[in-house]
């Protein structure tokens, strides 16, 4: 009885101090959570002016050339965003499967043809999680990075990774880069996938904003010079946003699943709590007809 009672409160004590590191992570993913958005809301403003600026400059009467197309026979280049570490539930099997499977089944790819995953492809991974189940899937990866810790971190990686795509395009000939991440939404997060390259100029061009006066702003430089300058802006914006909501919907399924975690644990806390009591009723109750056997034995002898 003594050694099923210490098992117990081992288990018990194991059961609080896991208790204790969830409720830990839940609260690193909580505040994770909110400075990630944070970020991604911070670019929105500044993005609206680099398109702003672009749909300016491309209005200028400026001849565009004739869309031709990507060349299937030539590399794409995807980028796939996951996760280093682990409990964050279903985040990489779900961006991976989308990545891989899903959204070229769904007939959103430039061609518009379903389930045409490109025999040519440079797959690049960020995060270990998603490295590992891309390989697992079969396909190698041309490169891997791991995701940044910190908001300070961000920069510096999109910076790498714009040297990358740079070095793919002009090595491999890579002439469409798609971003695969998964984003907040209400409730979870959901995948998306996002053509970084090429620039949809004439889309760009035709975009209506709203401006806070009836004239176009004038500039100074070139227009090729200019244009040059906000598409290195537009680029940056688009992988620095895809990277922080990535990270906010990485912290948002981490939550979920420590909020599921904590949930089981205390129910099994419970658990081995009332059999402790039980056990414990037990061990008392035996003890005390052990004494009371003992005490009218001893009575018995001594009339």
């Amino acid at each position: 009885m003594s050694a099923t009672l210490e098992t117990l409160q081992k288990q018990i004590d194991s059961g609080e101090d896991l208790s204790s590191i969830v409720r830990t992570m839940k609260a690193l993913a909580a505040t994770s959570v909110r400075q990630y958005e944070k970020a991604a809301e911070s670019l929105d403003d500044y993005y609206q002016t680099v398109e702003l600026g672009l749909s300016v400059v491309l209005s200028k009467g400026m001849d565009l050339p004739e869309d031709p197309g990507v060349d299937q026979r030539k590399p794409v280049l995807m980028l796939v965003f996951g996760s280093d570490h682990g409990l964050a539930g279903r985040f990489n099997e779900q961006i991976v499967s989308y990545a891989l499977k899903d959204y070229w089944e769904q007939g959103s790819t430039s061609n518009g043809n379903p389930g045409e995953f490109p025999a040519s492809r440079v797959v690049t991974g960020i995060g270990e999680q998603s490295v590992s189940r891309i390989r697992a899937a079969g396909i190698d990866l041309a490169q891997s990075f791991t995701m940044p810790t910190s908001i300070s971190a961000i920069t510096p990686f999109i910076q790498l990774l714009l040297e990358t795509i740079d070095r793919w395009r002009f090595r491999e000939g890579v002439e469409e880069v798609l971003l695969f991440y998964n984003r907040p939404i209400t409730g979870g997060f959901d995948p998306r996938a996002e053509t970084l390259f090429p620039v949809n100029l004439s889309g760009l061009r035709e975009t209506r904003l709203n401006w806070q006066s009836r004239s176009l702003p004038t500039y100074t430089l070139p227009t090729d010079q200019l244009l040059s300058s906000l598409l290195r802006q537009y680029f940056f914006v688009s992988l620095y946003r895809a990277c922080a909501l990535s990270l906010a919907a990485e912290n948002i399924s981490r939550l979920a699943a420590m909020q599921a975690a904590e949930k089981n644990i205390n129910e099994r806390l419970d658990e081995l709590k009332n059999s402790y009591q039980h056990q414990r009723q037990a061990a008392i109750t035996e003890e005390l007809l052990d004494i009371i056997s003992g005490f009218k034995a001893v009575s018995g002898k001594l009339d």
